[in-house]
């Protein structure tokens, strides 16, 4: 096999591009090898594996020759006519575009049996499998090995792969950025006339209302009312003086009754000034042009001296009572006249401007509610057009970048391979041996530590956390000349060894009898066979002793068997309460524990039963019975867990039917057998 070798460079973290400073400030390496799985996925597609087949039969049709191997010269005479004289022209365009129509094809010829083929190396299958890209470690390199019996097809494919790579790659990259850019250019036209809109209703807002500026205006108004009410008040007061001085100097000149014609003349005089004094304060305050204020002045200053003659043709022949000057009271009064009067003239200027100023403010109060309404909206569309125009020159941003930016730059062009790389067949044998061997031994721990089976006693002690005292083998029938019958008797003397130093421990043998209980977690563990054979234990060493069994028959009966009294008992719901034997029988036998120097009570199996704790209590010794390859679980920790909180002695356990390998087996001069030994046959469950 040969194996050609490029290497790419990405730049995907430290290249340099239009989005390099926004990258820069926050650069994203979960980013980065996500570009890389894509850019990898990209290369080993089914796609791109096509169009790198596709691009390879190309080559061959369009040089003339196929490789043997790669496609029999019978499968090329096979080709759809018109293929191979296009393949003799030069219209490359037309042939690619052939080749490429029958490979994607949904019936069978001969270009795509060819690619979808697993003996050629057009083979798409083949094709991606042999071929391996792997990012350079952390760099942005990017390292892509093709491997292939021919080393100028290797290095043809490889070619073929970086030229699919960078052109699927710019359009994938193209086509995720076309649509993002079309989306922002709609949504910021949508923007723009909505802008647009909101500009309008601004404009039209105030070509309709006359207004400049709404809020200067409004600014303006207040100002010159404040101001204009201060010279109201001061215009106020000096035209009440003036009319209190008028008054007081009519008083005092008093009235003539022979005057009636200066009078007329004087009224009319006096409205004339009244007049010419009105019209001049308009003037002023709306701020007329000088020559009108002029010609207004001049007929104002004509009006009064009309009036100052008047008065005096009127006064001529009058006194004043005080007897003051004619002519003195007279100046005064026309002063005080005039000034009264061009102050009314200028109160009613101001009533006027009083009045415009509220019609003015009725009118804007609403429109400024008007106002601030359509430049939130002129606001909002601005600020929306222009967040809307910062996305959209972002996207053109990445875009841009997209089309400057091109595919992926070669750094190490695919290479032509001069060796063959050596055969990796016994690797992979070896590497099959050992991870099979390691699956095998990964199977057994992984079975050995699950499995919570009993097994050994060694696995007992760890699993019921106390010494084992007794193993017992299977026995099926006793016979000297069985070995695992002789490992029992041996076992039972060790066990009786081990409930007599118990006993003695406790201080039993001061009583008159021993009671011994024998339970287990379930049922079928061995107790009756293990407690029988303790019984008759202790029979041969001149015991009276007495077994007794719970019974579900009808036949409760005891009965002597071989010196041993078989007591059965009905276990009942005040089972646990019981507190002594004779309460346990309940006159069902004539029980006297006195009688009987050892007894041995036999417990149901605890997982069915609450615990007898008073009979618990009283026992010397204890007796856990568990048969091998059975489970030790939760509930039984639990139980054994109640058990030792009841009695006041230490529990012995045994464990019954093990296999021969965990029993030491006396020989036949080292076991003493009794006379009846050999007749005896012990049923080893009940």
């Amino acid at each position: 096999m040969y194996v050609s070798k490029a290497t790419l460079y990405t730049g995907l973290s430290s290249g340099y591009s239009l989005l390099t400073a926004e990258q820069r400030a926050q650069m994203d390496y979960s980013a980065v090898n996500n570009a890389f799985d894509n850019i990898l996925t990209t290369i080993t597609s089914k796609e791109s594996c096509r169009q790198v087949a596709v691009g390879l039969l190309m080559q061959d049709l369009q040089s003339g020759k196929t490789n043997l191997i790669a496609m029999p010269m019978s499968n090329y005479r096979t080709m759809p006519s018109g293929l191979n004289s296009t393949a003799s022209k030069s219209n490359v365009e037309s042939m690619h575009h052939t080749v490429d129509s029958l490979s994607l094809s949904q019936g069978s010829n001969p270009v795509k049996n060819l690619l979808n083929g697993l003996d050629s190396y057009y083979s798409i299958s083949l094709i991606g499998k042999r071929l391996k890209p792997a990012r350079k470690n952390t760099s942005d390199m990017l390292d892509i090995e093709y491997e292939c019996e021919d080393a100028d097809v290797a290095q043809r494919t490889l070619n073929l792969v970086i030229n699919v790579l960078n052109r699927r790659y710019a359009a994938f990259q193209n086509s995720e950025t076309k649509p993002v850019v079309g989306y922002y250019e709609e949504q910021v036209q949508r923007a723009k006339a909505r802008l647009n809109e909101a500009e309008r209703k601004v404009q039209a807002f105030f070509a309709q209302h006359q207004v400049l500026d709404l809020e200067e205006e409004s600014k303006t108004i207040s100002s010159t009312r404040e101001t204009a009410i201060a010279e109201y008040n001061q215009e106020l007061m000096r035209n009440q003086a003036a009319k209190a001085a008028v008054d007081v100097l009519n008083r005092r000149m008093g009235v003539r009754g022979n005057a009636l014609d200066a009078s007329n003349e004087l009224k009319e005089a006096q409205g004339q000034l009244s007049e010419a004094g009105s019209k001049l304060a308009n003037a002023q305050i709306n701020g007329q042009p000088k020559a009108i204020l002029d010609e207004l002045q001049q007929q104002a200053d004509r009006a009064s001296e009309q009036l100052k003659e008047a008065a005096r043709q009127y006064y001529s022949a009058n006194n004043s009572p005080e007897s003051v000057p004619q002519q003195t009271l007279l100046t005064e009064w026309l002063t005080k006249v005039v000034d009264y009067e061009e102050s009314s003239a200028r109160l009613g200027v101001y009533k006027k401007m009083f009045d415009e100023y509220r019609n003015r403010t009725a009118q804007y109060t609403p429109l400024s509610s008007e106002l601030r309404q359509l430049n939130r909206e002129l606001t909002s569309a601005e600020k929306e057009y222009q967040e809307l125009e910062q996305v959209l020159n972002q996207a053109n941003t990445r875009q841009q970048n997209t089309l400057i930016g091109g595919g992926l730059a070669l750094l190490d062009a695919p290479d032509f391979p001069q060796e063959p790389q050596p055969a990796k067949r016994w690797l992979f044998v070896a590497l099959g041996f050992f991870a099979g061997l390691f699956l095998t031994m990964l199977l057994i721990a992984l079975r050995f530590w699950l499995d919570q089976r009993i097994l050994s006693p060694e696995q007992a002690e760890s699993f019921i956390g106390q010494p084992v005292a007794a193993v017992f083998p299977f026995v099926e029938r006793f016979s000297f000349q069985s070995k695992p019958s002789r490992a029992a008797l041996s076992m039972f003397e060790q066990l009786c060894s081990a409930i007599n130093v118990e006993l003695f421990t406790q201080a039993v043998r001061m009583q008159r009898h021993s009671l011994i209980s024998l339970f287990s977690m379930a049922s079928k563990q061995g107790k009756t066979w293990v407690g029988i054979g303790v019984a008759r234990t202790y029979r041969d060493a001149g015991q009276r002793v007495a077994y007794c069994y719970p019974h579900k028959r009808g036949n409760f009966q005891s009965s002597d068997q071989e010196g041993i009294s078989f007591l059965p008992y009905l276990v009942l719901g005040n089972f646990m309460t019981v507190r002594t034997l004779n309460e346990l029988f309940d006159g069902a036998h004539n029980f006297d524990p006195d009688d009987y120097d050892t007894i041995l009570l036999e417990l149901p199996a605890l997982i069915n039963r609450a615990l007898p704790v008073y009979l618990i209590n009283q026992s010397g010794a204890s007796l856990l019975v568990t048969n091998a390859n059975s489970t030790w679980q939760r509930t039984d920790r639990k139980l054994l867990n109640m058990y030792s909180k009841v009695a006041n002695h230490t529990i012995l356990t045994v464990l019954n039917r093990t296999q021969s390998d965990f029993i030491d087996k006396p020989d036949s001069h080292d076991t003493v057998l009794k006379a009846n030994v050999a007749d005896r046959s012990l049923e080893y469950v009940r």
